[in-house]
């Protein structure tokens, strides 16, 4: 991996003149400035036993369903249609080096975008002058989730990318899969039908991918050490397939 942080200062650089990446940051900003500012209308109305971090985050899956399919679609879709991918393959680096540089390249910006909304917090605390507002433990464990979780999501679009040349096509595949991930995982659980019959076994691995459930343990401050290997170990998955995927396409083509 000696190649590796010149791929990702490169692939840095790539996102940041990228205007897909531009329209994800505006989205995105716009989106969670609007749920922020609801949020200060409800508190100012009247009191709630929620902490506003705690309320913040129940809107996540969103703004994420649209922003990593945003980042991460021209990832590998633009270099297979192009070509340049062979290219860049010839010289002295390797699929994994290629693979893992953009996955942290597209990480990076997504942390750093959800990072900017910590801002929010800062000017409300500023001219409230009640620290009450700013309270540390669901805004650090949400921040916290957003991070950990965010590298399952991320590798989620990096392979959405590798199994297309169309990056419009890889955005919609990436939607789909995140969407299947957050939502369709939300339904199952509440679903009362799968704890029943054969599907009984199933109930405990839905359980266990319940995204709206692990997200409600970090903002209480519960970091379970099962929720972490969830994403870590689907992050790992998620980027050996992609790497598999491109070295696949590459001998047939």
């Amino acid at each position: 991996m000696k190649h590796f942080p010149t791929l990702l200062s490169h692939e840095i650089r790539m996102l940041l003149v990228s205007p897909a990446t531009y329209v994800a940051a505006t989205l995105f900003l716009a989106f969670m400035g609007l749920i922020f500012t609801k949020i200060l209308e409800i508190y100012s109305g009247t009191p709630q036993e929620a902490s506003p971090a705690s309320v913040y985050f129940q809107l996540f899956w969103l703004p994420t369903c649209v922003m990593v399919p945003l980042l991460t679609m021209k990832c590998l879709a633009e270099e297979r249609r192009l070509g340049t991918i062979e290219t860049l393959l010839t010289t002295p680096v390797t699929t994994t080096e290629v693979v893992v540089a953009k996955f942290g390249a597209a990480y990076v910006l997504y942390l750093s975008l959800w990072g900017s909304t910590g801002g929010f917090f800062y000017i409300l605390r500023k001219f409230s002058g009640d620290a009450r507002v700013l309270d540390s433990g669901p805004l650090l464990g949400g921040f916290l989730f957003i991070a950990i979780s965010g590298l399952f999501f991320i590798a989620i679009g990096v392979f959405a990318s590798s199994l297309t040349r169309n990056q419009s096509v890889a955005a919609i595949i990436s939607g789909v899969l995140l969407g299947l991930l957050i939502l369709g995982g939300n339904a199952l659980t509440d679903s009362a039908w799968i704890e029943h019959g054969l599907l009984r076994p199933a109930k405990a691995v839905i359980d266990y991918g319940h995204v709206f459930g692990h997200r409600d343990d970090f903002v209480r401050g519960v970091v379970d050490t099962r929720h972490v290997l969830f994403y870590v170990s689907g992050t790992v998955l998620a980027l050996l397939f992609s790497i598999l995927s491109v070295e696949v396409k590459l001998l047939h083509s």
